[in-house]
């Protein structure tokens, strides 16, 4: 079958090796991933990948690490179902297959407005691995910001993802601030214990001059929202992700659609004046 070019960067899938994999929790996995036939993904924080095994099925998944220029990429794969299951049964050395990057993510007017800004990052669950793109840039440079906050929950201290890059975090000091909670702690968690929306307070926010970005489960949006315009925070200065709602990443499926808009063409990175209204969005 002929394909014009543009036709074959949206369809035909491109073969890319493991390098490296670790397990986090007994479900989500890190996988370091090896292109074979570019130098560089060239993304930007907050677009995704279409992962596929081919004969079996194709699944989109969001890119983990910041851009680099160089040959590599990560992503956390959550096991979910028999697609997700298959693939983190793969181990260093095997290939699979990739789309992409797609969507609209932070790209370089969103990044060149955040400058100067105090950037708050906050996240809910597995929703780090997304959110941890734009984490490890804004940290990357964190000079060229007032401050960088990051507001992390999960259900238990052992589903935290990526736990010694948090810990590192930590240390930074200066202008990176690191807040974490859990809905139920144990005797070894020294953070704090409760839903993410508790850690709002905890961060001082010039209302005028700071950004908040929001990735996690659907149910923690409105919550977190809340609170942040409690707090006088402008929704023009609120971005969310509605990552979850990918599919087949080119506006063909309509798995995504909301309300007149594709999440994966318009997004999945919006702001919130930009979709308050839309009642199919959060």
């Amino acid at each position: 079958m002929e394909l014009k070019e543009q036709e074959k960067d949206l369809y035909l899938p491109e073969k890319v090796r493991i390098k490296s994999r670790r397990q986090f929790t007994e479900l989500d996995h890190y996988v370091e991933v090896e292109l074979l036939e570019r130098k560089s993904l060239d993304h930007k924080p907050g677009q995704f990948v279409q992962v596929s095994m081919l004969g079996i099925g194709e699944m989109p998944i969001s890119i983990s690490s910041p851009p680099n220029g160089g040959n590599t990429f990560e992503m956390s794969i959550r096991t979910v179902g028999e697609l997700t299951n298959l693939f983190n049964r793969l181990g260093a050395g095997d290939e699979f297959y990739i789309r992409g990057p797609f969507g609209h993510g932070f790209d370089d007017d969103i990044l060149a407005e955040m400058k100067g800004k105090h950037v708050v990052c906050v996240a809910g669950g597995c929703g780090y691995a997304p959110s941890r793109s734009l984490i490890k840039k804004l940290i990357a440079d964190k000079e060229s910001y007032e401050k960088v906050s990051v507001l992390y929950g999960c259900k238990n201290s052992q589903d935290r993802l990526f736990p010694e890059e948090l810990e590192e975090m930590y240390k930074i000091g200066g202008n990176v601030e690191v807040l974490e909670t859990v809905d139920k702690g144990d005797d070894s968690w020294k953070h704090n214990v409760g839903l993410i929306t508790t850690l709002i307070p905890m961060c001082e926010m010039d209302t005028e001059n700071t950004i908040v970005t929001i990735v996690g489960p659907p149910i923690m949006y409105k919550f977190v929202i809340r609170e942040l315009l409690a707090k006088g925070i402008k929704k023009e200065n609120i971005f969310v992700s509605l990552e979850r709602r990918m599919k087949c990443a080119v506006g063909k499926c309509g798995h995504c659609q909301i309300k007149g808009l594709y999440a994966c063409q318009h997004g999945p990175v919006f702001r919130y004046s930009e979709i308050e209204n839309n009642e199919e969005a959060l």
